[in-house]
């Protein structure tokens, strides 16, 4: 039975580890060291399994169960990205945002214009949307060629697309300045360099040989993606710290809680989903795995009241996230 323990404790140890290694995102950026952001994908994965073995600690009257208990505190934010419980807000909303890739009206074009013109938004932001079908009644529309759009029914005051001096490098976001109510707000909408991954890419079967191989694939993308991400991020973080306004940043992000691109996006703003969430964020639903790659975040001087993940429509491979907003005003 000591041997049975002694491995149990060596291998809970080593999951502590491995999630202390998704902090590092924080600081560590990928092309130095990519490796802690590929950690970040098995996040949920390990929690449980570091859960699982704290309870046995428990039950085994451990004193032990303490410190894995105490360490685990530094795990509830993290968590909290994925899974989340908000209290209700009672505070009147004026902002409404939809972000929402449409994976160019793949599964149901023609079920996504009436979609986005039901839910009555102030701002939709669209990826993998070239925008060219909408003639939505009372919207004005910022939609270059690069599959980013965004509608809304305000004034748009200027309109850029974020991109880089280096064209290897895909134009990770669109940034559009928009007048709601006598103030001017900065949206920026994004999507990070996708991992253009097959359903059969990651699926395993019984061959360990074919399974072996299809890792090494998979971690073949993975790496030279978050490097890409790296530097796109480094483009968005520079229009969000030169906004002169309150800003709204959503989109897909390709990127799961607790990663290099989460920390650093998201420096200085808040998430909405920790905000105003309640259950799972999960966005993307073309795998059985869990993952959340789609975001809204705001500046400080504006409130999440309400956060849904859509999961009612299936005319993409994504759900669409609606926040509503208060601002400063009320």
């Amino acid at each position: 039975m000591k041997i049975f323990r002694l491995i149990v404790l060596i291998i809970h140890l080593g999951i502590l580890f491995l999630l202390l290694g998704t902090l590092l995102n924080a600081y560590v950026p990928p092309k130095i060291f990519p490796w802690f952001n590929l950690l970040s994908l098995g996040f949920p994965v390990l929690m449980i399994l570091y859960i699982i073995l704290t309870i046995f600690w428990v039950f085994s009257w451990k004193k032990r169960a303490l410190a894995f208990m105490f360490a685990g505190l530094a795990f509830i934010n993290p968590v909290k990205r994925w899974v989340n419980y908000s209290s209700p807000k009672n505070e009147a909303s004026n902002i409404k945002v939809v972000s929402f890739n449409t994976n160019a009206g793949g599964r149901g074009s023609e079920k996504i214009g009436p979609y986005l013109r039901s839910q009555e938004a102030d701002v939709l932001l669209l990826q993998e949307d070239a925008g060219i079908v909408y003639q939505f009644e009372g919207y004005q529309k910022a939609n270059p060629p690069f599959g980013l759009t965004v509608l809304t029914r305000h004034k748009i005051i200027s309109e850029k697309v974020i991109e880089s001096q280096d064209k290897s490098v895909r134009v990770p976001g669109l940034q559009v300045d928009i007048e709601i109510k006598g103030r001017i707000y900065r949206f920026i909408d994004v999507h990070l360099h996708s991992f253009h991954f097959e359903k059969d890419m990651v699926k395993l079967n019984g061959n360990t040989d074919t399974n072996e191989q299809k890792v090494k694939d998979v971690v073949k993308k993975l790496i030279p993606t978050f490097k890409k991400h790296q530097e796109q991020v480094s483009l968005i973080r520079e229009a969000i710290d030169n906004s002169p306004y309150p800003v709204i940043l959503a989109g897909d992000f390709n990127s799961v809680p607790n990663s290099y691109e989460y920390y650093h996006l998201s420096d200085g703003l808040d998430d909405a989903f920790l905000t105003a969430g309640k259950g799972s964020a999960t966005s993307f639903h073309d795998y059985k795995f869990p993952i959340r790659i789609d975001y809204i975040f705001s500046s400080k001087s504006l409130k999440a009241i309400s956060y849904e993940v859509d999961r009612s429509v299936s005319i993409s491979d994504h759900y669409p996230v609606t926040v509503k907003f208060a601002t400063e005003s009320q």
